[in-house]
């Protein structure tokens, strides 16, 4: 009999493009580390006042390794690289990489390699928040926690709630039921978002800002706030990686390799979705990252979900940082333009190039 562990080798496509690298998930994991460094330093050093690469660097073995090096450097540019990039570039790999996993997971577990982390409704939950934030004639901040992250926060949880409800009161099979759900409840929040923006007046720039996603407004105080929620909750996916792969093979053989599969799907689909809604409370609507990094990678590396998600995690976080640089070189876009304007064609062209794609 084929194992568990002999399926999911087998079940590796044979991309020719991308087969010199496709069995060297090791590689692949310390290209991308470098990537993540390189994209700090430059993160740190563009913008409207330029910092040498060799500074960037003094100043960040000064501030956070305690290095003793000689300071050549003004105290505003240590104030700007410390105080006000650093947190934004972390919080942009931050959030790329929380995006990349909840990906995984939703394609893994829907069993559909063309989900993404809004694939529910989270992202409209979260739109409809902030939009009513917007309108709420009261401003109040915790922890530079504004009223618009926090709604967010909570419409995007509570929209994957009521789709998981309803979902399960219906008499089709679990997964189409979900995808279905979602897509209704998805659209009966856009209407609202609609509602919301029509009668927004004055602040429909706000809620256009965060529809598109931006860091601009990134604090260390956000920073440390999130990076619990997305680390905590990314380690209980990684640690459920027998449980996703055993899915990926359907309800009956997961439930043969000894897989409660609807305890493990309700707590995938939970962790997923809190990881989405933390992303998205910080940094607004950010498409593409979800779902393009982690079918790259399993392009690459197979449909293994030990080596998909975190090398999906470290993916996300370089693919969005570089797009944070890309939209401040471009004048201050927003970031989830330049995601569009990169993840759709690069999409299509693995799609194209791909001689068989990838099937769960």
């Amino acid at each position: 009999m084929t194992t568990h562990r002999e399926t999911l080798r087998t079940a590796r496509p044979r991309v020719g493009w991308f087969g010199g690298v496709r069995d060297r998930p090791i590689l692949l994991g310390g290209l991308g580390l470098v990537a993540l460094l390189v994209a700090l330093v430059m993160g740190v050093g563009v913008g409207s006042v330029a910092i040498d690469p060799a500074d960037t660097i003094a100043i960040l073995g000064h501030r956070f390794l305690g290095l003793d090096i000689p300071q050549t450097w003004s105290p505003a540019t240590e104030t700007i690289v410390v105080e006000l990039r650093m947190p934004r570039i972390l919080t942009a790999m931050l959030v790329g990489s929380a995006l990349a996993v909840a990906g995984a997971t939703f394609q893994g577990l829907l069993r559909n390699p063309l989900a993404d982390p809004y694939v529910l409704g989270t992202a409209s939950g979260a739109a409809l928040g902030a939009a009513i934030a917007v309108l709420i004639p009261v401003r109040l901040v915790i922890f530079q926690f504004g009223l618009i992250q926090g709604l967010a926060f909570i419409g995007a949880l509570a929209a994957i709630t009521v789709v998981y409800k309803l979902s399960r009161n219906s008499g089709l099979a679990p997964l189409t039921s979900l995808l279905l759900t979602g897509y209704a409840v998805g659209s009966l929040l856009a209407a609202g978002l609609a509602m919301a923006m029509y009668l927004s007046g004055a602040a429909l720039r706000q809620i256009f800002t965060y529809l598109l996603g931006s860091f601009d407004a990134a604090t260390w105080s956000r920073f440390l706030a999130t990076l619990p929620i997305i680390l905590l909750a990314s380690v209980a996916i990684l640690l459920r990686a027998r449980s996703l792969n055993g899915l990926l093979l359907g309800e009956q053989a997961a439930a043969h390799l000894g897989i409660d599969v609807k305890r493990e799907r309700r707590i995938l689909l939970a962790l997923a979705s809190l990881v989405t809604a933390a992303a998205v409370a910080i940094s607004g609507l950010i498409g593409f990252v979800g779902l393009v990094v982690p079918h790259v990678v399993r392009l690459l590396v197979g449909p293994s979900a030990r080596l998909v998600l975190p090398l999906s995690m470290i993916g996300g976080a370089a693919l969005l940082a570089y797009a944070d640089i890309i939209a401040r070189l471009a004048g201050g876009i927003p970031v989830g333009v330049v995601t569009a304007i990169l993840g759709a064609p690069f999409f299509l062209f693995i799609l194209r190039r791909a001689r068989t794609g990838y099937e769960v």
